[in-house]
């Protein structure tokens, strides 16, 4: 008995969905099509009726969470309220987001993943990138802004997300091994990039960052600021190797 249309895009639909969680959770070398197929209600061999192969079902798949996250950081900061970034900060890296690697942020749980992955599986994620950092800076402009002072928002914004993201990175990898020092991470990150986004408010200027970095050189840091500081750094360059 052949499919209506509609059956067809439903079950296509519950495919794209279950392989978007266990990609997250697996990562994508971490789910073969049997796995996939079964874990979606269907056989091996219905596969080929809605992809043409595993990887353009990676890239849908990918596409279509985050699209998800995308708009959810959108109407976090689209909140009129002052502490919008906070509450951001904190709804990600908060312990019930850090343990749902099947539910979360696909650039938490695939950067890493993408970057062994060719140009259509990376278009995904560079939509991502731009989307969730295109928000921060809105939402740090806050008005509209051009030359120095909008490159100065999306600097910030990129600093910010690759913080935001690498902490989560990072609190994940050590969880079993050091659940303490997996607290630790985002808790520390936490502070930094919230406060991050106020500082960056006002669409900072590169010589007011200057300053401002200048300043906080001058005053120095205690061995808890510096262990802050290098946590902080690895959790930036973590955040998409």
């Amino acid at each position: 008995m052949r499919l209506t249309q509609a059956e067809s895009e439903r079950n296509r639909q519950q495919i794209l969905d279950v392989a978007g969680r266990l990609f997250r959770e697996r990562g994508f070398d971490g789910v073969g099509l049997d796995g996939l197929m079964k874990g979606a209600g269907f056989t091996h061999g219905g596969f080929y009726n809605h992809f043409a192969s595993k990887e353009e079902l990676e890239a849908e798949a990918s596409a279509a969470g985050i699209a998800q996250k995308n708009a959810e950081i959108v109407e976090w900061l689209s909140d009129p309220s002052t502490d919008a970034w906070k509450r951001y900060v904190h709804y990600y890296l908060c312990a019930k987001h850090r343990g749902d690697r099947a539910g979360g942020c696909m650039l938490g749980a695939l950067a890493a993943d993408a970057a062994r992955k060719g140009p259509t599986v990376q278009a995904s994620f560079t939509e991502a990138v731009e989307g969730m950092a295109g928000a921060i800076a809105d939402h740090l402009g806050r008005k509209p802004s051009r030359g120095k002072r909008a490159r100065a928002s999306r600097e910030r914004a990129l600093q910010m997300l690759s913080e935001l993201v690498g902490a989560l990175v990072l609190a994940r990898a050590v969880a079993a091994a050091d659940p303490a020092l997996s607290d630790e991470i985002p808790g520390d990150a936490r502070r930094c990039v919230a406060r991050t986004g106020r500082e960056g408010a006002a669409s900072a200027t590169p010589a007011m960052v200057a300053r401002a970095s200048a300043g906080r050189e001058r005053l120095g840091l205690s061995p808890c600021g510096r262990r802050r500081r290098v946590l902080r750094y690895w959790a930036a360059a973590s955040a998409f190797s």
